[in-house]
């Protein structure tokens, strides 16, 4: 079976914009910077990330830095596979496998930047926004390996539609502080459900309609 871990399918609301601006600035990227490279910096954004989280325990405008880091590390992760098939570097089950690899890693480090400044009343749904998340993502691989079809979007909202929701949500606690958390966590806790169930059907859906389509 041929490996399409490097094609995704299904397209966000920004996927045609992102993908003009990736081909336009890839042939720009110096020689000196590899594909590989781009992909360990979610390292570097990440350990910022629940640094500048940290930080702003004391002053939510250090929020403003990790929006910077959250738009970063969209930038490198945009550019490290489109470098790479540019390249023809051969990295694509390495790519595979460490992007999403500090994807996760990355998820992470935003949940922890959030543990820090989320009231203590509401501490407790840390814990099911992270297993929200992490059954996204399992779902994601297990459809992957089900299918051999790698869909990260649904419903037009993709990695890059969630990072710009975390950079919105920063700007919003700026603004407003902890008020604006003590109405909004329940509900994006509430909506991560809801959309964890919706995509889970969907998809068990469509692999059992996969299944059928072979018995016969």
């Amino acid at each position: 079976m041929i490996f399409n871990g490097d094609k995704k399918v299904g397209q966000s609301i920004l996927h045609i914009p992102e993908k003009k601006f990736v081909d336009a600035y890839t042939p720009k990227i110096p020689r000196f910077i590899e594909t590989y490279h781009l992909t360990y910096m979610t390292i570097l954004w990440s350990g910022l990330i629940v640094l500048f989280g940290y930080l702003a325990q004391e002053n939510f405008q250090w929020l403003w830095g990790m929006s910077v880091c959250i738009f970063m590390q969209w930038l490198t992760d945009a550019f490290d596979g489109a470098v790479g098939r540019l390249r023809n570097t051969g990295l694509i089950k390495w790519g595979y496998y460490m992007d999403h690899f500090l994807d996760y890693i990355f998820l992470c480090s935003i949940i922890i930047a959030y543990s820090f400044i989320i009231p203590n009343e509401y501490k407790h749904l840390v814990f099911f926004i992270f297993a929200i998340v992490g059954a996204f993502i399992v779902n994601s691989y297990l459809s992957f390996a089900a299918t051999n079809e790698f869909r990260v979007s649904y419903l037009g909202v993709g990695p890059t539609e969630a990072r710009i929701v975390f950079i919105i949500i920063n700007t919003l606690l700026i603004i407003f502080g902890k008020t604006y958390m003590a109405w909004s966590i329940p509900l994006i806790t509430m909506g991560g459900m809801i959309g964890l169930i919706f995509v889970v059907h969907q998809t068990q859906k469509y692999i059992w309609n996969i299944d059928m389509k072979n018995k016969k």
